[in-house]
């Protein structure tokens, strides 16, 4: 029995870290696929090909655009910040087309960055923050309870509203600041070596911004919609256990009534 349990548990563990480890390579995918793609596909079509600098930076730049435009197909629903992830992709593609700049090219990247940066931005002071469409199935997590929660707290906390719009605005900082970054880079760096340093900017940018936000917005506003839903919770249980409680007080007459009835039959019986 002791062995069969160990190996239960064994079979258990691994088909836990399975599924953690495909949820992982999950949530990193589209960032393998915006960030090894395209640096790899450059140099395998200037250096292994022979093309043109500008030509393979036009072509690696496609699979971003098209992942994009993929998942929003597939969603079957206009996002706002993907549908202006695939506009301004498409419409800076168009524009180092015509340039026939390599370094405008490259510069690109971050015309997409400050285009998505403002966005977010002016979103936040028009009070509807772009970044809590992505950042909400994190806290919620398909929890009708902490659905629930968010709900409250969104209609009634300025603290909760305050984490939601400072986690958005995070997000738009860092994407300007990437963008004067890449442009500096851009046109000080050799195009061949800013290839790779923009993916590099990119990534770290990345890793600022989740930390940034996580810390300022997405954390704190996690704890409160958990700690509301734990008080909804907890209300919920005192009630029941209170109509419980009532019900049964209720009840004691009833069979004291019904008890005294039998008590008077059996009396006249005797």
């Amino acid at each position: 029995m002791k062995t069969n349990t160990g190996i239960t548990r064994n079979t258990a563990t691994t088909r836990t870290s399975a599924t953690g480890g495909r949820k992982v390579l999950r949530n990193f995918a589209p960032l393998l696929i915006d960030v090894a793609v395209p640096l790899g596909a450059y140099y395998l079509l200037k250096n292994g090909f022979g093309t043109s600098t500008l030509m393979a930076l036009a072509l690696s730049s496609v699979v971003p655009a098209v992942r994009t435009g993929w998942g929003v197909l597939k969603a079957r629903e206009v996002n706002g910040l993907a549908a202006l992830i695939l506009l301004v992709n498409v419409v800076s593609l168009l524009l180092g087309f015509v340039a026939g700049d390599p370094r405008l090219m490259i510069a690109k990247d971050s015309a997409v960055s400050s285009t998505i940066g403002i966005g977010i931005i002016a979103s936040v002071v028009l009070g509807k923050p772009m970044m809590t469409a992505g950042m909400k199935p994190w806290v919620v997590k398909g929890d009708p309870g902490r659905e629930a929660a968010w709900a409250r707290l969104d209609a009634g906390s300025a603290r909760f509203r305050r984490a939601e719009r400072l986690f958005s605005l995070v997000w738009g900082v860092v994407l300007l600041t990437e963008c004067v970054v890449r442009v500096v880079g851009a046109y000080t760096l050799p195009v061949d070596t800013m290839v790779w340093v923009g993916h590099v900017i990119m990534v770290v940018a990345m890793g600022v911004g989740f930390l940034a936000s996580g810390a300022l917005g997405a954390g704190p506003m996690a704890a409160m919609v958990v700690a509301e839903a734990k008080k909804d919770a907890e209300a919920k249980a005192d009630a029941e256990g209170k109509a419980d409680a009532e019900g049964k007080a209720d009840a004691a007459p009833v069979r004291s009534v019904e008890s005294f009835e039998g008590e008077l039959v059996t009396l006249k019986q005797g």
